[in-house]
Order: structure tokens, then C-alpha cells, then sequence
């Protein structure tokens, strides 16, 4: 897609009211909003519950359920499994919860214990059959999905000295991704056929990495770009020759992004068409496309626009969805979730 020669705008389709607290996390259903199937995605918030949004049929979201009374405190954060028939949900209780989809149902059907106190991020590989989560108490741990919603502790990675903010799973290999309020990113493979996991790099401040909490990181659709972002106001992007065949190739990083965003920039997303979405804690939501008019440097990256006022209170997530209209959610601490579309503005330019 070109974003060169044209003018984009990031259109509010709609404003979700439900949630009683701060809404900390989205995330949308695979493999819906496309080929005609609804786009579904939930909501989690500091109300301990989770909500499921779905799609009517003239294009508004409406609230289908609501997931109550199992978390007993804050829901940090939510993750669709790859199929789409679990929600798996974390929480300031210390659990993560796994939710089974059945029919307009959820049920569920096993809670995942471990974490010394809260739970912050929850993350489920590209296949379905690993789940990450991390937390508060510097963790990470890696969990293998067995039959009968069974899940098993394989790993318990302790390589961070602070709060651990997200997992992330790379789309294309099962390496995984970790980000902590110790101002670094963490890369973790399996040793062979062990089960034993173990650091292969750290992005720090010694390799051009974030000078402060890094809350973030998104990886493009083939999996050999990442983006992070970080109190330290900045964005990052960085690039791997990580394949299959080498799943230790290091991150380099390629560019930052300042000076767009003047407060922590709490979540960023990288779409399948390769645009950046990041929202932070002065209430804006920025979108940046790749620069293409100096491919020798290596790849850069330019503003294609900034939304100010996006919400009343900090943007804490944003998430593009995958299916055929330029989709993007994302959720604040005014307890709201909105629903966005980019569009191209026909022949006027904006002045």
C-alpha cells in the first residue's frame, strides 16, 4: 500500500461505554471483520471484567458478553489463541484465565497459577500450543497447551530485575519477546528439544536501545521487524535476519521515532499493511508508515498522522485488526474504547 502521495484521516466510528474503570487492553478476534464473518475483538479493564464486542450488521459494535466473577481484581490484559477458541485473560490477582468460545458462550475452563502477585501481559505463540505470560514479580513463564484445556508449566524465565510489561511471540518462529520497567527487551528461545528457555540477547540502553520502561512491542506481519516504545517518549524499530534456521541472528536497532508524543507512549501496533499505530498518556494516537526515499540508511520512518484528543484520559491500547477495512481499537482510562477507521480523504486535500 502507498501512503506516499495521499491524505489520510483516522475517522472515529464509534465511542463503547460498559467498562466502570480504566480499560487496559484490546484485542480482536482472528480471523473476523473479514470475508464477510463480524469483527469481534474484547475488552479488559480495572473493573475485573472482560467484555466481548461484536459487529452488528450495520457496522456498530455492541457488547455480546460480559466475563465476570473470576478475576477478583484488575484484567491487565487479553489474547485471542490463534483458532480464535480461547480467550486467555491476566489479572492483578496473580491468575490468568483460560476462556473457552463456545457458540455465543464463554466458559471457563481452566485458571492458571504461579505468578507471585499481578499478572501483566498474556501471549499465545503463532500455532496455539505455547502460551506466555509475565508479571510483577520479574518473571516470564512459558506454558504448553495440553489436550483436555490442560496447560503445563514448562519454564519459568528470570532474567529481568524489574516488573515484566508485555510478552510478545514472534509471528514467524517461536522465539519469544519480553519488555520490564528495567528499560530492556528480552529475546528467549528453547535450548534443542529441552524444555529449557534462555536468554539469547537484551536490547538496552548499550545497544541503542530505551532509556526508560519499555511498555510495548509489535512485530510486522513477516515477523523480521519489531517496534517498541517506552517512557523514555520514544519509539524504536528494529530489524532481525531471524529464520527459521536461525532463530539467534541478532536485533539491530534501525530508527527511533521522538519528539511525536510528549508523555509515556504505553502501546504500539504494527498493522498487517505495515503501519505503526501508537497511543500514550497524552491522550493522542500517532500512525507512521515507512519512509521509502532513503532505502540506502535502511529503514525509516515518517509520520502519516497524529490524532490529538483521541480520548479524554491515556491511550493504553491500540490494535489494529487484521480484516478488510483499516480497523484500529484502542482503550483509555476514561473507561472508554473506541473504534477508528482510516480512510483516504478523496481528491480534497486537508488544508
Amino acid at each position: 500500500m502507498n501512503f506516499e502521495d495521499e491524505d489520510f484521516e483516522l475517522r472515529e466510528i464509534q465511542r463503547l461505554e460498559g467498562h466502570t474503570d480504566k480499560v487496559w487492553s484490546v484485542s480482536w478476534k482472528p480471523a473476523t471483520g473479514i470475508n464477510g464473518v463480524p469483527a469481534v475483538f474484547a475488552s479488559c479493564s480495572g473493573d475485573k471484567t472482560v467484555r466481548i464486542w461484536e459487529e452488528n450488521s450495520t457496522g456498530s459494535f455492541q457488547c455480546q458478553a460480559v466475563l465476570e466473577e473470576t478475576h477478583t481484581r484488575t484484567v491487565r490484559s487479553c489474547a485471542w489463541s490463534p483458532s480464535g477458541k480461547f480467550l486467555a485473560t491476566a489479572s492483578f490477582d496473580a491468575t490468568t484465565a483460560i476462556w473457552e468460545n463456545v457458540g455465543v458462550d464463554f466458559e471457563c475452563v481452566s485458571t492458571l497459577e504461579g505468578h507471585d502477585n499481578e499478572v501483566k501481559s498474556v501471549s499465545w505463540n503463532n500455532s496455539g500450543s505455547l502460551l506466555a505470560t509475565c508479571g510483577r514479580d520479574k518473571s516470564v513463564w512459558i506454558w504448553e497447551v495440553l489436550p483436555g484445556n490442560e496447560f503445563e508449566c514448562v519454564s519459568v524465565l528470570q532474567g529481568h530485575t524489574q516488573d515484566v510489561k508485555m510478552v510478545q511471540w514472534n509471528p514467524s518462529m517461536d522465539t519469544l519477546f519480553s519488555c520490564s520497567y528495567d528499560n530492556t527487551i528480552k529475546v528467549w528461545v528453547e535450548n534443542g528439544d529441552s524444555d529449557d528457555w534462555h536468554c539469547i540477547q537484551t536490547l538496552g540502553e548499550s545497544n541503542s536501545g530505551h532509556t526508560s520502561t519499555v511498555w510495548s512491542l509489535s512485530f510486522d506481519a513477516s515477523g523480521d521487524k519489531m517496534v517498541s516504545c517506552s517512557d523514555d517518549l520514544t519509539i524504536k524499530v528494529w530489524t532481525s535476519k531471524m529464520q527459521e534456521w536461525d532463530q539467534n541472528a541478532p536485533w539491530k536497532h534501525v530508527c527511533t521515532l521522538s519528539g511525536y508524543h510528549d508523555r509515556t507512549i504505553f502501546s504500539v501496533h504494527w498493522s498487517r499493511e505495515g503501519i505503526i499505530a501508537s497511543g500514550a498518556a497524552d491522550d493522542a494516537i500517532c500512525l507512521f508508515v515507512e519512509n521509502n526515499d532513503n532505502e540506502v540508511e535502511g529503514p525509516s520512518f515518517k509520520l502519516l498522522l497524529k490524532k490529538e484528543k483521541a480520548h479524554e484520559m491515556d491511550v493504553n491500547s491500540v490494535q489494529w485488526n487484521s480484516g478488510d477495512r483499516r480497523l484500529l481499537a484502542s482503550a483509555s482510562d476514561d473507561g472508554t474504547v473506541k473504534i477508528w477507521e482510516l480512510v483516504r480523504l478523496s481528491g480534497q486535500k486537508l488544508l
